[in-house]
Formats: C-alpha cells, structure tokens, sequence
C-alpha cells in the first residue's frame, strides 16, 4: 500500500494542515460535555436520596406525600413541551421564524404549567409540615425534585431569549447553534425527569 498513512481515508489533506473543525462541532462538543457534568451532578443527588430514602426520622414516607395523579399531569405536560420543543427545531431548519414561535411558546406555555404544579406539589407538602427540615428523606426529596425544577426555570429563560433572538435577527449560525444546545439542554431534562419519576414517585409508592 502506498501514500502517507497518516492520510489514509481522510483525504489529501493532513489533519494537522486542516485548521480547526468548524464551530458547530466545537460548540456541539463543549456542550455534551456539560450536558455530561449536569448529569454527574444529578447521579449524585439520585445516591443521595436513594441512601436517605428510609431516613424519615418517624415522619411521612415516599408512599405517603406522592400524588401520583398530579406527578402524572407534571409527566404529560413535560413530555409535551419536548415535543413542542422538537417542532421548534423542524420549524428552525424549514427557517420559518412564525411556526418557529408558536412551537417555541408552546413550549414555554407547557413548562411553566409543569413548574407551576411542581409548585403546588411543594407549597401544599411544606403546607402540612413536611417541609425539607422535616427529616433526611424529605431534604433529599425536596433538594433533587428542586434542582430539576430550578434546570427547568433556567430553561425557560433561556428559550425566551432564544425567541427574542430569532424575532430580532433572524436564523443567524450563531442563533441556530444556540438553539440546538437549547434543544439538547430540553430533552435532557426529560431524560431526567422520567429517571425521578421512576425513582422517586413510581417506586416510592411501591414501597
């Protein structure tokens, strides 16, 4: 075999004469690996209630705060916004900046319901007295259910300025790239919320 093997399937050029890899990939690639710490530090408040989950100090269990109809319309209303956030993106690569907006403010519409009732579901716990100082249990329930609500709130501030953006200056590069990180950060929060879901409601009413 003849030629350069260091060129070899890439081409005539070397990859050390090719400059740097476009921005869209090094973007692309410093966001995964956030995405990646976010999900470390989730792992860790997951441990954390899954080894105070019995800690409840003589005070109410799992299976004695969850509503499982309310956390279920919490589930649906996240799980739509997903879907309205994934329209969103159609929307941005068809460059259509009116259906880019209504997908996008209907996702808005669907978060603040989710947050809005993961609100109620705080205010009426703490409302009966167990509040996050009421034992082990409910400071690790109340701090990973509120660190997924408090990624939510900052997602959505992150989407207005996204439609702020686009209705000022257009499907720019730069603008779309921020809103395919937007995209990533909103489906990973689904992600994360199914795995809560799971662990914290479903299973703690089990037990």
């Amino acid at each position: 075999m003849s030629g350069d093997p260091h060129k070899l399937g890439r081409g005539e050029t070397a990859p050390s004469e090719r400059g740097p890899a476009p921005k869209r990939i090094v973007v692309a690639y410093g966001f995964w690996i956030f995405l990646l710490t976010d999900f470390i530090m989730f792992a860790g408040f997951f441990a954390a209630y899954a080894v105070l989950a019995q800690a409840t100090a003589g005070g109410p269990a799992a299976r004695d705060i969850v509503e499982l109809p309310l956390v279920g319309a919490e589930t649906a209303l996240l799980l739509a916004s997903s879907f309205a956030c994934g329209m969103a993106g159609i929307a941005t690569a068809a460059k259509n900046r009116f259906w880019f907006q209504i997908a996008m403010a209907a996702t808005a519409l669907l978060g603040a319901g989710f947050l809005g009732l993961e609100a109620y579901e705080f205010l009426h716990l703490i409302h009966e007295g167990n509040g996050p100082q009421r034992s082990a249990f409910l400071s690790a329930f109340f701090a990973l259910v509120g660190c997924h609500g408090l990624h939510v709130t900052l997602g959505l501030i992150w989407l207005t300025t996204m439609m702020a953006q686009v209705q000022a200056k257009g499907f720019r590069d730069e603008i779309v790239r921020r809103i395919a990180c937007f995209s990533l950060f909103w489906h990973a929060l689904d992600i994360i919320w199914v795995a809560l879901f799971t662990t914290v409601y479903l299973l703690g009413v089990a037990r």
